[in-house]
């Protein structure tokens, strides 16, 4: 269930100072709650983000078929967690499908262990997908591939989703940056608590 909202997106630039550090990314300001997210999993167990008030989740929104920019923030997000050492157990990434027509349960599973068996996939209805972009104010649109009938990409907003682990939106982090800036952010949100 997705509380029925969509956020406005009031960030301040990359570096605004905190009382634990400065963080990388934009900032929500003020950080508010995390709208809600509650379904199934692709691993087919219940999920509830705020069953991971504790740990900092970062949501990335993405999908399967993605040649170029979801692969490379999975890889990012798996260098930043086995840097982040011990900490890395605080991190939770939730990979949450813009295309739940091609990315059943067992394929977005199967994706996902190859970059991490931690990372929680999440996929479900068109509907039930796309209520949880429009509380994140995530767009998605299906570009049909020229000359195809049925082959289509998916262009997508292309951020990481930063949650404290108060279930706090703190910030958001474009695509590209390195995995140092992930593991700095997350390291100053984990020792927040």
């Amino acid at each position: 269930m997705i509380r029925p909202f969509l956020l406005a997106l009031s960030l301040t630039a990359a570096g605004v100072a905190h009382a634990a550090g400065q963080l990388k990314s934009g900032t929500f300001d003020p950080p508010r709650l995390a709208p809600q997210i509650a379904q199934k999993a692709a691993d087919g167990k219940a999920f509830a983000l705020d069953k991971y008030r504790g740990k900092v989740v970062v949501l990335e929104f993405g999908y399967t078929s993605c040649a170029d920019v979801c692969p490379v923030s999975l890889a990012l997000l798996k260098q930043a967690r086995e840097r982040l050492g011990p900490l890395g157990d605080r991190l939770q990434v939730v990979f949450v499908t813009v295309d739940p027509q091609r990315d059943t349960a067992a394929k977005l599973k199967a994706y996902l262990e190859q970059f991490d068996k931690s990372f929680i996939g999440l996929t479900g209805s068109e509907e039930q997908m796309a209520a949880i972009r429009k509380a994140y104010g995530i767009s998605a649109t299906k570009k049909m591939v020229e000359g195809s009938k049925s082959e289509y990409t998916m262009g997508h907003s292309s951020y990481l989703y930063f949650i404290d682990p108060q279930g706090r939106l703190r910030a958001l982090m474009p695509f590209g940056r390195p995995a140092d800036d992930i593991v700095h952010d997350v390291t100053l949100l984990a020792r927040e608590q």
